[in-house]
C-alpha cells in the first residue's frame, strides 16, 4: 500500500546536491527528488524524455535552442535526444519523472553522476 508523502519535504531534507533520490515508481518510471545548486554537465538522454518540476526556487534549463526558465510550481519536459544543462543560481528543489532506464547524466560521466543504485538509497 502507498503512503502519503511530501516531495517538497523529502527534497528539502536531502544533504547532497545533484544527487537525485527515488521516492516512488509509476509504471516504468521513477519519481525522484533532488536538491540542486550550480550547474550540471551538458547531456542528453537518447531514448527517454525527462520531466522537471520545480518545488522551490528557480531552475534554468539550458537547451541548444535557448534557455527555459522555470519558477516554483512550473514544469518542463525535455524531449528525448535534446541536449540540456540544468542550472540553479540558488538552491532549488526538484521533482523529476524519468523512465527507469534513464542514466543520470546521459552518456556523460562526471563526479556528479549518480548510479541508479545510489539514487535508490533511502531518503
Amino acid at each position: 500500500m502507498n503512503a502519503v508523502t511530501s516531495p517538497l519535504a523529502l527534497a528539502a531534507g536531502l544533504t547532497e546536491l545533484w544527487s537525485p533520490r527515488v521516492i516512488g515508481e509509476v509504471n516504468d518510471a521513477y519519481v525522484k527528488v533532488a536538491k540542486v545548486h550550480g550547474e550540471l554537465v551538458w547531456h542528453a538522454h537518447d531514448q527517454e524524455d525527462e520531466l522537471f518540476l520545480v518545488l522551490r526556487g528557480r531552475l534554468r534549463l539550458e537547451l541548444e535552442a535557448g534557455p527555459v526558465e522555470l519558477g516554483e510550481g512550473e514544469l518542463f519536459i525535455v524531449p528525448k535526444g535534446v541536449r540540456h544543462r540544468p542550472v540553479a543560481e540558488e538552491e532549488c528543489l526538484l521533482l523529476l519523472i524519468e523512465p527507469k532506464a534513464t542514466l543520470h547524466t546521459g552518456g556523460v560521466a562526471t563526479e556528479r553522476t549518480r548510479s541508479i543504485a545510489e539514487q535508490l538509497r533511502p531518503v
